[in-house]
């Protein structure tokens, strides 16, 4: 080990404020809670935002790029109470997400920088203390004097809070094998199992320390596979505690370490391909883990690149701790006094879109630090959005909100499972499963041997660990069942058991009562209805060489028709203006034109066939969207949050995760709309669409006009979606179409809609039995729900229950024939 000692310097407070990007005499626009000025710029391929902490009366954020162990372009910003952005001097950048205050000290570090209550910042050079820092804790032995920097690549420093002199315990991986590009695998590591480093904390006598991703190619396009690693280091050995993808590692006391290290718990969250974990470590009994459900998949993927980084974190007071955990697009109410013996509370607050890095409570609201647009889209690449590029140049943003939003976005409708097509041994219990939050439960089991079996659900009611039995349910040999918990049955966690050896499937599947109506919100005013025969669109590029704006292609469509409007760039002052650079114009016309025949349109839904070749089905909305998407008028997909993408079509928006997430099969739908949009993109943090009817506009603050009164954009948070009205659509897998007995229809999508409706008919002389089956998760394990027998010219209606949740359907018949398998979703 190596000792180096850091001579300090001081910055002078002229030269401080010297860096002010914006000293605006008025107040600058924001909305939605964004702020345009306050965007990061770097120019790497991503522009995350690592850490957000307020401290010294101010709010420090850092930067990252996505692979940069040495230092890069990106920042520490110092933002004052009057939101002026002060790049700090002392930047150097790298890809930080650390972030820790040293009460003794009286110190925050956060990156590589050590900040003082009067905002004097040091900083730690890369060249001696090499590493993309993921995390801090408090040291084991001299927590008054040193703190621990852990790395993503498993290097590890005890740094002295008062000299900032590092001490390398293990060498960062990057020292002696530099990573060949962004995209290329993760590093291999000899020191523990997994790679992708996320998560650092300490107590109990041990540094916690996660990972969630894996080396090796696999990683990079299969999201099942093993990967990651939760692991604890005694100041001498590690031990591997769980083979699984785990992020956030902190405790009761957060950022500042906890209060009682020797015996308050230690949190961990993480996932599988089967659900959410958390685990909880105990002073006396160790770890215990917990499965959740995941509201959305676009995190998913065994590279681990698309969680960013996960966090829970007390947005409360002194008086009165309340802890947000951000997991898997799901914003969850985290008790504090969580632990193996008191598990209780943890609640489903709302679903999100944004990609978060970190957040924190200021100056009375909650600032979300997000990972926005990323110049390189790194391995998120798919058909159906040709060959556009990212944007020129990355960009995130800060995002402002009230204190209750984490409950008023999307709905929180989630899935997991205890078992997936895995052999279970007999009276052995499953992990416990989240159960309370939700009154639409239902779970879905499956049986894969050759024999009946019993499974017996089990409950935890008060979270301390005792199990009372709830009920049983016998599944047939090579069968499935689904079965519904009424609102009223107890219990905070639940589990089951079966009575065999078996191959099992056990997938829990909880919806929201979306109270959303199919009306828009009036942010909305002033975007195209689809009915309208012209529209003010344009398609969009976020300019790159530090010209730091949002270009613009204006055009004006009749019909299907676009005629050229001229080019217009839109700056940090949200002020839209016509330039002359009919260069820009024909890059953006040429290389961010909407894909020919992105999907397919027929009499009954949209086809979409994905990269794998896999078929997949999605509802129709109005009628007008048919020709306009047949002209390529409207953009399908594009990503404008990092590693995912925003895919609209046929009037409704979805999540689209990456395909290395397993992509199309894991589909959310966000909200239905009538709306013509051209194009959309991100930009300083906010969602851009164009397709303006400049009539009707009024004096929407979303919508920005242009100097000349001649083009037009809508401005907002990409979260807004959810305020255009729940997701309807109508279609199936069949319309008076030709199938082969026992050969099942392509999938459609019917998880996350609301009142579902279901005709069945067909042109046979003799009955049909239609066979319907639920694939609940996108995984391909297609589970058989009903059988229903049509008659000769009598076709069938059926109304799903509630209690019917399931992401996929399908249909088979018994016999060949001209079959319709038509849905409503209202």
């Amino acid at each position: 080990m190596k000792k180096y000692i850091l001579s300090a310097y001081f910055v002078g407070l002229f030269f401080m404020q010297s860096q002010v990007s914006f000293a605006q005499s008025k107040p600058l626009p924001s909305y939605s809670g964004i702020y345009p000025h306050l965007a990061m710029y770097n120019n790497e391929g991503e522009c995350g935002t690592g850490a957000v902490v307020p401290w010294a009366g101010k709010l420090w954020v850092v930067t990252y790029g996505p692979h940069l162990p040495f230092g890069s372009s990106d920042k520490l910003y110092e933002i004052t109470s009057d939101l002026k952005q002060i790049v700090r001097p002392e930047s150097i950048g790298g890809t930080p997400a650390n972030r820790m205050i040293h009460p003794e000290s009286n110190q925050l570090f956060i990156g590589p920088y050590a900040i003082d209550s009067k905002a004097h910042v040091r900083t730690i050079p890369y060249k001696i203390m090499q590493g993309r820092h993921t995390g801090n804790a408090r040291h084991l032995t001299d927590p008054k004097g040193k703190i621990y920097y852990g790395t993503m690549e498993e290097g590890f420093y005890e740094v002295d809070v008062n000299t900032l002199t590092p001490t390398m315990l293990y060498e960062d991986n990057n020292v002696k094998n530099p990573k060949v590009s962004d995209e290329s695998n993760n590093h291999h590591s000899n020191l523990l199992p997994g790679a992708h480093g996320k998560g650092v904390y300490s107590g109990q006598g041990v540094m916690v320390y996660s990972n969630n991703g894996e080396p090796g190619p696999q990683a990079l396009v299969q999201f099942d596979i093993p990967a990651g690693s939760l692991s604890e280091w005694n100041g001498k050995d590690w031990t591997v505690v769980r083979r699984n993808q785990f992020v956030e590692v902190t405790g009761p006391g957060g950022i500042y370490g906890n209060k009682n290290p020797e015996t308050d718990p230690i949190w961990a969250t993480g996932w599988d391909h089967k659900s959410v974990l958390l685990g909880v470590r105990e002073k006396t009994t160790g770890w215990h883990f917990y499965r959740l459900p995941k509201a959305s998949h676009s995190y998913d993927g065994a590279h681990g690149w698309n969680t960013e980084w996960p966090r829970i974190r007390d947005i409360g007071t002194n008086q009165q701790p309340d802890y947000l955990m951000t997991m898997h697009g799901m914003f969850w109410r985290f008790p504090g006094s969580f632990t193996a013996s008191n598990a209780v509370g943890i609640r489903p607050r709302s679903a999100y879109l944004k990609v978060i890095g970190d957040f924190a409570r200021w100056n009375n609201r909650l600032v979300f630090g997000c990972d926005d647009s990323a110049q390189k889209e790194f391995l998120n690449k798919r058909k159906a959005k040709g060959n556009i590029e990212g944007p020129g140049q990355s960009n995130s943003n800060l995002w402002f909100t009230p204190l209750n939003l984490p409950d008023q976005l999307g709905p929180n409708t989630a899935e997991g499972a205890v078992w997936q097509n895995e052999a279970v041994n007999a009276n052995a219990p499953s992990e416990p499963f989240l159960f309370a939050g939700w009154g639409n439960r239902s779970v879905w089991l499956q049986n894969k041997s050759n024999a009946a079996l019993t499974i017996t659900f089990e409950v935890d009611k008060a979270g301390n660990g005792s199990w009372t039995p709830l009920q049983t349910t016998t599944v047939g040999a090579n069968n499935a069942a689904h079965l519904a918990f009424a609102a009223n049955t107890p219990g905070e966690w639940i589990r089951l058991k079966s009575d065999k050896n078996a191959t099992l499937s056990a997938q829990f599947f909880y919806a929201a009562s979306d109270t959303r109506n199919a009306a828009i919100s009036p942010i909305f005013t002033g975007l195209t209805n689809i009915n309208s025969a012209t529209t003010t669109g344009g398609l969009l590029y976020g300019l790159g060489k530090n010209r730091r704006a949002l270009g613009l292609a204006a055009r004006s469509y009749t019909n299907g028709q676009p005629s050229n409007i001229g080019y217009y760039e839109l700056n940090a002052a949200m002020q839209l203006v016509r330039k002359d650079d009919p260069d820009m114009q024909s890059f953006i016309n040429t290389k961010f034109a909407i894909p020919q025949k992105a999907v397919t349109i027929d009499e009954a839904s949209v086809l979409v066939v994905d990269d794998k070749g896999r078929r997949w089905r999605l509802p129709l909305g109005n009628s007008a969207y048919t020709d306009l998407t047949n002209q390529a008028t409207l953009r399908i997909c594009r990503e404008v949050a990092t590693e995912r993408d925003l895919f609209n079509c046929h009037g409704t928006f979805y999540e689209l995760p990456a395909e290395n997430a397993d992509g199309y099969a894991k589909i959310r739908p966000i909200s239905s709309h009538n709306l013509r949009i051209n194009d959309y993109a991100s930009y300083r943090g906010l969602l851009i669409l164009t397709g303006i009817d400049r009539s009707s506009v009024g004096k929407n603050e979303h919508i920005v006009v242009s100097d000349d009164k001649k083009a037009a954009i809508w401005a907002g948070a990409i979260d807004d979606l959810w305020k255009l009205g729940k997701p309807i659509g109508h279609g199936g897998p069949w319309k008076n179409t030709k199938v082969t007995a026992n050969e099942a229809s392509d999938p459609y999508l019917i998880g996350f809609y609301d009142q579902r409706s279901l005709q069945l008919s067909h042109k046979a002389t003799s009955p049909v039995t239609f066979t319907i089956e639920a694939d609940p998760t996108g995984n391909g394990i297609w589970m058989s729900y009903k059988t229903i027998t049509v008659s000769p010219d009598k076709p069938i209606s059926y109304e799903f229950p509630k209690d019917f949740q399931a992401r996929w359907i399908r249909f088979k018949t018994d016999k060949a024939c001209e079959a319709s398998a038509l849905l409503d979703y209202n």
